[in-house]
């Protein structure tokens, strides 16, 4: 289901904008098409919400293939092509835990660009009080978790474990946390390995190329661009124990680091460093 009439309205607006964009500071114009990617958020999620329960009645993951078609049309919208290598390493069998870099509010649009079927993704809990957009999420299966009570993180996590085994799903998680546009990549937390061993599920590593060439707050640059992202090999877990996630951690680590100088052609002023330890 392709919301045409959404993408040729967001189009038509854009354009009318044009004369004001053009004639705006670059400051303004930053801040300018910051709100109108939430304001684009906020109707795509009050489109979906329907069709979501109207489809499939209510929470499940396989909204996400709706979810997945609407947000696909922003890239048209803002100039954004994306060039992805590796999609045939999701066909893996049985569930997975997939790991990402995150660099900004754009991550959306290049997590929906690439989205495998019956995929979660763990997100923090305020999310689910941003009105249409938190409803959105919660509908689409997206799972939760209070990152302030460590308790609640590893009581939720558990569960997604047995979760995992017992609907066949993948999960898609930010090891950074938070989100990182210094053009390199934060110490990983190790949520998302304790995940893959206890579950004894593979790990599937997924790197986006830097976005500071076309967005970048500090600068208040905002364009169009190139996302270039690459999907890495599956990280088998099974045999591993709680005492190798920090190696397991450390190895996907400097992969994906390795990875993102390279898509972003950085050259790494520190090659082979570590981490730092991360909880």
């Amino acid at each position: 289901m392709e919301p045409s009439w959404l993408l040729g309205g967001a189009a038509l607006l854009l354009l009318l904008l044009l004369p004001v964009l053009l004639a705006l500071s670059p400051a303004a114009h930053f801040q300018l098409k910051i709100g109108f990617y939430c304001v684009l958020c906020v109707a795509a999620s009050a489109l979906a919400v329907p069709l979501c329960l109207l489809r499939h009645g209510g929470r499940t993951v396989r909204n996400m293939r709706i979810i997945k078609n609407i947000v696909r049309t922003f890239k048209y919208i803002y100039g954004l092509r994306f060039e992805a290598k590796g999609l045939e390493k999701f066909q893996v069998e049985g569930p997975c835990v997939i790991v990402s870099n995150h660099q900004s509010i754009l991550d959306m649009m290049g997590l929906m660009e690439i989205l495998p079927d019956n995929c979660v993704q763990i997100g923090k809990k305020e999310l689910l009080y941003t009105g249409p957009v938190g409803l959105i999420m919660y509908l689409g299966g997206v799972i939760f978790i209070n990152r302030k009570s460590t308790s609640n993180a590893k009581t939720v996590m558990s569960g997604v474990a047995q979760t995992m085994l017992d609907e066949n799903v993948k999960v898609w998680i930010y090891p950074e946390g938070t989100r990182n546009g210094n053009g390199d990549l934060l110490p990983f937390k190790k949520g998302a390995f304790h995940l893959a061993v206890q579950a004894q599920v593979p790990i599937i590593p997924v790197v986006y190329s830097s976005f500071s060439s076309f967005y970048n707050p500090a600068k208040k640059l905002f364009i169009s661009g190139k996302i270039r992202v690459e999907v890495l090999q599956p990280i088998e877990t099974k045999g591993l124990k709680a005492e190798d996630v920090a190696d397991l951690t450390e190895r996907c680590y400097c992969t994906m680091r390795e990875t993102f100088f390279r898509l972003s052609g950085i050259a790494s002023e520190a090659n082979g460093s570590t981490q730092g330890p991360q909880q």
